[in-house]
């Protein structure tokens, strides 16, 4: 505020502008030389000036922020809108540090003047990040958008396995001949494995197995991975003598011999056995006969070949005549005509006493057969690293 000889008045309206009066014109009493007069003069235009170049400053701050705001259409953008004006080294922090230059009456006038343009800045600031949000949003929407009048793209079915498939196929087949599916594990102990089957273990047919041990404590009885599915006739007589018993036993194998195109470590086997009073060689033979016959079709021709079994006496190999070529010989059957499928025999009585039965009142028959070996001659496939390559070449041609 203007002080001396010239005096001063507020003009009205306007905070922290004077008018500087000559004392001739009505001011103090006090006589000034006109020197400072003029001094006052120009200290209070000084003032005046700088008052109004801040004021003026924040309305083009203001201004230039507001319409660069409306012309911002991404949050990148408008990250650097707020850094440029409102950060802390942004335009209105700049010119904030003016304000010291003001005197204690002009501040308050300056700084509420301050706080309402970066109110409007904030304002409108959080406006323009509601709008950008909501048509970011519903490009998104718009550019992801499903046409729901296109057909649906199919989706990709998984088919069974071909292994699988002709184990349920032998289970049905045998289930209309009322037998029924007995799992048992695939552990076994030695003794079930072998010896309880006829096989002990000084017997030749041991060397026909080489198989997978499990590391047990010294003096335990040894424990493997069964070699076939044969185990599961000592469980299943045990569990219905003297009762008679007819079940298949589906399952997997595990052999330690060398993977080659007709030999895998790990292959699917199914066993049946049928024991009760009166069993003989002429039901065995009916049973596999219409067993081939709804495998491979009405009026297939099969034979029964003798061969040798230690849990079975006598023993036989089936052998139905082959499909491809009708019996006139050619590679799938090695020009025989014939395709093996098949090893059966009637239960040795050794094997039936351990199973709980009594040799001289009951008889009965077992059979056995692989999976794969039945579906690579019916598809003529000559490796069988196929089945459980999980090559979908292979598998995809099974439908």
């Amino acid at each position: 505020m203007c002080v001396g000889a010239t005096g001063a008045h507020r003009y009205p309206g306007n905070e922290g502008v004077y008018q500087c009066v000559h004392p001739n014109q009505g001011g103090t009493t006090s006589h000034a030389s006109s020197l400072t007069v003029a001094w006052l003069f120009v200290f209070c235009s000084c003032h005046m000036e700088v008052t109004v170049t801040i004021i003026d400053q924040l309305a083009h701050i203001e201004q230039t922020a507001l319409t660069a705001l409306s012309e911002i259409r991404d949050a990148e953008t408008l990250s650097e809108w707020k850094s440029t004006y409102l950060g802390k080294q942004g335009s209105i922090a700049k010119l904030s540090r003016e304000l010291g230059t003001l005197s204690a009456e002009e501040r308050p006038a300056a700084g509420q003047r301050f706080n309402a343009v970066r109110t409007a800045l904030d304002s409108a600031l959080a406006e323009r990040e509601s709008h950008i949000r909501t048509h970011a949003l519903q490009d998104a929407f718009n550019n992801e958008a499903v046409d729901v009048t296109l057909p649906g793209r199919t989706p990709v079915m998984g088919r069974l396995h071909p292994s699988t498939r002709v184990l349920r196929m032998i289970t049905d087949i045998f289930a209309e001949m009322g037998f029924q599916v007995w799992e048992s594990p695939e552990v076994e102990t030695d003794t079930l494995n072998f010896e309880l089957l006829n096989i002990p273990a000084d017997h030749p047919a041991r060397d026909m197995w080489d198989t997978f041990y499990i590391e047990t404590p010294p003096g335990a009885e040894k424990v493997l991975l069964r070699t076939h599915t044969s185990p599961g006739q000592i469980h299943s007589m045990r569990a219905h003598a003297p009762h008679p018993v007819r079940v298949i036993l589906p399952g997997k194998c595990y052999r330690y011999e060398q993977v080659t195109t007709r030999h895998e470590m790990m292959f699917h086997q199914v066993e049946g056995i049928a024991v009760g009073t009166n069993i003989t060689f002429s039901d065995l033979k009916g049973t596999l006969v219409g067993f081939a016959e709804r495998l491979y079709g009405a009026g297939t021709k099969t034979r029964f070949r003798p061969s040798y079994f230690p849990f079975t006496e006598p023993s036989v190999e089936l052998d139905v005549e082959c499909f491809l070529c009708k019996g006139n010989g050619c590679r799938v059957c090695k020009q025989s005509g014939w395709l093996e499928i098949s090893g059966a025999g009637m239960v040795h009585p050794d094997v039936l006493r351990n199973g709980g039965y009594d040799p001289a009142i009951h008889s009965g028959f077992a059979f056995g057969m692989g999976p794969e070996r039945i579906t690579m001659l019916r598809h003529g496939i000559d490796d069988i690293r196929w089945f459980f390559s999980g090559d979908e070449r292979f598998l995809e041609q099974f439908v």
